[in-house]
């Protein structure tokens, strides 16, 4: 019988490729952040479009959480990265944008990847984390938020990446977080839970780093970037702690289709082009110098 976290999986990577889009969107309007300011979410927050993708990133986030009941976090995680693709086909016809062949390779190799992911993935429910791991995830807000105060100063291309990648981590803590809690099925233990509130903080840290982010050029680039850091932290959590799996005779698929994945999403750091870009602030204007008076003469 199929698992149900296969049709969650195949709806949340159209969810997260729309909200990719509007949330692009909606930060090329906003003034370039030079601080680590979560005022940028409060005035983001004031365009519709942003909440609209941002309505798509929480139901992608939903769905996500659903499949990750059953499936392991290296599939659930790389897949992310497919929205990218939904991303850049929705770019090109909605909004015109141009990809350089590079990168239309790079997206064909990384659907690629992900095939082989899916087709080496075996469904089945998570172990528990022990204390240390959730202590781990604690301290990794601090240091995401404590990396990202000073990361805001690089713009451009660099920018977008480190910051991307940044959030990509802060996403990665708040999945490995979810996996265990999507298979708490009582009320009671669900809101008890710390992985719930660690899950959270660690989303909202991510969102305010992807942000700062899309508003230095590349949404590819920024969104790769997050896929690609985000990718490798929960895969090794959940095979070693999670209890992930692989179907038997399949490991050489999934090492492959998740090298293959990593590689494309590296690659789009470097290849995408920036889609938008913010217009400079007009120089300041030089006061007109004062008209020269001919001096008296005297009579």
């Amino acid at each position: 019988m199929v698992s149900s976290g296969w049709c969650f999986l195949a709806a949340m990577i159209l969810a997260y490729g729309v909200a990719n889009l509007l949330q692009s969107a909606a930060a090329a309007r906003t003034t370039v952040h030079h601080t680590f300011d979560p005022g940028l979410l409060v005035r983001l927050a004031g365009q519709r479009i942003y909440l609209l993708g941002l309505g798509c990133q929480v139901l992608g986030f939903v769905l996500a959480f659903l499949a990750r009941e059953d499936l392991p976090l290296f599939l659930v995680q790389a897949s992310v990265a497919a929205g990218l693709g939904v991303t850049a086909i929705l770019g090109v016809v909605l909004l015109k944008w141009s990809l350089p062949a590079a990168e239309v390779v790079l997206l064909v190799l990384l659907m690629i990847g992900i095939a082989g992911l899916v087709n080496a993935a075996q469904p089945a429910h998570a172990r528990p984390l022990g204390t240390a791991a959730v202590a781990g995830l604690a301290v990794a807000v601090l240091v995401i938020a404590g990396l990202g105060f000073f990361a805001v100063r690089l713009q451009g291309a660099l920018g977008s990446v480190v910051l991307g990648s940044l959030a990509g981590v802060g996403f990665s803590a708040a999945a490995i977080a979810a996996r265990p809690l999507a298979n708490e099925h009582s009320a009671a233990g669900f809101f008890a839970n710390p992985l719930l509130y660690l899950l959270i903080v660690h989303s909202l840290v991510g969102q305010l780093l992807l942000g700062l982010a899309m508003q230095r050029g590349s949404t590819t680039a920024a969104v790769a970037a997050m896929d690609a850091a985000g990718a490798v932290p929960a895969a090794i959590v959940g095979l070693l702690l999670l209890g992930d799996r692989i179907q038997p005779g399949k490991e050489w698929l999934a090492a492959l289709g998740f090298v293959v994945t990593l590689a494309a999403v590296i690659g789009l750091t470097r290849y995408a082009e920036p889609q938008h870009h913010h217009a400079p602030a007009p120089p300041p204007r030089r006061p007109e110098p004062a008209p020269l008076r001919p001096a008296p003469t005297s009579r």
